[in-house]
C-alpha cells in the first residue's frame, strides 16, 4: 500500500465521521455520572440463597465489579441498547480491566424490570444467566441506570 493510499484512507474515515466516533464513544459513556444506582446490596442475599441450595460459597460485595457494573449500566442507558458490546472497539476483556476487576469474570444485563428482585430473578429464569450466577466467583456488583424517560438497565458483575 503506498502512503498515498493511506493518506486517502484516513482521511474518508476522517470525514465520513468515522474517526470521531472511535475517539468519542468510549470516553463520554465510560465516567460515572450522577442517575446510577448501586444495588448490590439488595442483590447479594437473592444470589447467596441460590448459590447456598447448590452447595456453592458465597459472594461478597466487590468495588471493582460494582463499579464495572455501573459503568455498563451506564453506557446502556446513555445507548438506550441492551448489549453488552456498545460502540467500535468495545471488548468486554478491555472493560473488565479498565475496572480493574479481577478475572474470570462474567456479565449479566437486563432492562426493563422495576426492581432488583426483578431483574435477579429475569437472570435465575435464563439458563446462560445462571450459568454465570452458579460460577466460580467470589465478587458481585449490581447496577441500574435508566435513559431520559426512565427505562431501566440493569448489569451485573461476578469477578474472580
Amino acid at each position: 500500500m503506498t502512503l498515498n493510499t493511506t493518506a486517502s484512507r484516513r482521511r474518508f474515515l476522517f470525514l465520513s465521521g468515522l474517526g470521531l466516533i472511535a475517539g468519542c464513544s468510549t470516553t463520554s459513556v465510560l465516567t460515572p455520572t450522577p442517575g446510577v444506582e448501586d444495588h448490590t446490596a439488595a442483590a447479594l442475599p437473592i444470589v447467596n440463597k441460590l448459590r447456598q441450595a447448590k452447595g456453592l460459597p458465597a459472594l461478597s460485595s466487590n468495588g471493582p465489579a460494582r463499579k464495572a457494573a455501573a459503568v455498563q449500566a451506564i453506557r446502556m442507558a446513555k445507548a438506550d441498547q441492551m448489549k453488552h458490546l456498545i460502540g467500535l472497539g468495545d471488548d468486554f476483556a478491555s472493560r473488565m480491566k479498565r475496572s480493574d476487576v479481577s478475572l474470570p469474570a462474567a456479565e449479566n444485563i437486563a432492562t426493563g424490570q422495576s426492581s432488583v428482585e426483578a431483574a435477579v430473578q429475569a437472570w435465575i429464569d435464563s439458563p446462560k444467566h445462571l450459568h454465570n450466577m452458579l460460577g466460580r466467583f467470589s465478587g458481585l456488583g449490581v447496577a441500574v441506570a435508566k435513559t431520559k424517560d426512565g427505562r431501566p438497565y440493569w448489569a451485573m458483575v461476578l469477578s474472580g
